[in-house]
C-alpha cells in the first residue's frame, strides 16, 4: 500500500529525469545566449542593461556572464564538469538577482532563482548516470 501511496516505483527513473532536466536547462541556456555570441548589437545592448543597472565595467561583465551561461549550458547538457558549472550558474543568477531582480515582485524573480535552484542541485547532484562524466569515469 505505501508503495502506491508514495509511488516509490518512480524512483528507478531519478537518472532519466536529471538527463531531462539537464537537457531542458543547458539548452534554455545556449539558446537564451546564442543571440549576444553571434550578435555584436545584441551584446552592446546587454552591456547598455548591466550598465543601466550599476554594473562596473559592463563591457567585461556582459560577455563574461553570456560566455559563461552558454558554456555552462553545453556542460550541463553534456553532463560534464556539471558540478562546477553548476556553481559558476549559481553565483551568475545570485549575482543577477541582487543587481538586477532585487525591486521586482516575485514573478520578476522567477525565472533567475529557478535557475539559482536547478544550478544548486546540479552542483550538489553531479551529472546522474547518464552524463558524459560519468561515462568518463568509469569507462
Amino acid at each position: 500500500m505505501n508503495k502506491f501511496l508514495f509511488l516509490n516505483g518512480l524512483a528507478r527513473h531519478g537518472d532519466l529525469s536529471l538527463l531531462a532536466l539537464r537537457l531542458l536547462t543547458g539548452a534554455f541556456l545556449m539558446w537564451e545566449t546564442q543571440d549576444n555570441i553571434l550578435s555584436a548589437e545584441r551584446m552592446a545592448e546587454f552591456e547598455r542593461f548591466l550598465g543601466h543597472h550599476g554594473f562596473m565595467a559592463p563591457e567585461l561583465m556582459a560577455p563574461l556572464s553570456v560566455y559563461a551561461q552558454f558554456i555552462c549550458g553545453a556542460l550541463f547538457a553534456l553532463g560534464l564538469l556539471i558540478r562546477w558549472a553548476g556553481w559558476v550558474m549559481v553565483f551568475n543568477f545570485v549575482v543577477a538577482i541582487a543587481m538586477v531582480h532585487w525591486g521586482q515582485d516575485f514573478r520578476g524573480w522567477w525565472p533567475a532563482i529557478v535557475l539559482v535552484f536547478i544550478s544548486l542541485h546540479f552542483a550538489v547532484q553531479g551529472g546522474g548516470r547518464w552524463s558524459l562524466e560519468r561515462a568518463l569515469a568509469n569507462p
